[in-house]
């Protein structure tokens, strides 16, 4: 239970996806790293795309995390936006699957839930309880706020996970 993993956490977008990186030791987590991925707007779709990707590549090559989580994302836009959401949801559920990483997918009311206790937090509260959680934790984003809280979600489930499967 002790060993360190490092994981990534990923709010997909194709305007700005936030990533954040924690370690977690049992029921202990430390802060990596965090930041934001903001392509040009101008530029074509698919070169947004590719930038997503390849800045997700170098920041997963670079940390070097054991595993991903992403949050599943909730649109209520038009179908443009949501089409241009998914197509860089996609990318971002890639990436971390193809350079070898598990990936875990987490509903964002469970995120909120995970971190701030109740499902529908607000983005204030979030980086109130990141910080908390934290200690150290630098963001200059809500989206970066909100990869790191995708994180800790993760490394939470995880860590249930693991001492489900040691007690049968």
């Amino acid at each position: 239970m002790a060993d360190e993993v490092r994981i990534i956490g990923i709010d997909p977008g194709l305007r700005h996806c936030g990533w954040g990186i924690v370690e977690s030791a049992g029921n202990r987590l430390s802060f990596v790293a965090c930041g934001t991925i903001s392509p040009k707007t101008g530029l074509a779709l698919a070169i947004r795309l590719k930038t997503l990707f390849e800045e997700l590549s170098a920041i997963i090559n670079s940390f070097n995390p054991h595993e991903a989580a992403v949050e599943e994302t909730f649109v209520n836009a038009g179908a443009r936006s949501a089409l241009h959401l998914g197509q860089a949801r996609g990318v971002v559920l890639m990436t971390p699957a193809a350079l070898g990483l598990p990936v875990g997918e987490y509903a964002a009311n469970l995120v909120k839930k995970s971190i701030v206790g109740s499902g529908h937090a607000d983005k204030n509260q979030i980086q109130l309880m990141v910080k908390t959680l934290l200690p150290g934790a630098e963001f200059k984003s809500a989206d970066a706020a909100d990869a790191l809280a995708i994180a800790i979600c993760h490394a939470h489930h995880r860590t249930q996970r693991v001492i489900e499967l040691a007690s049968t």
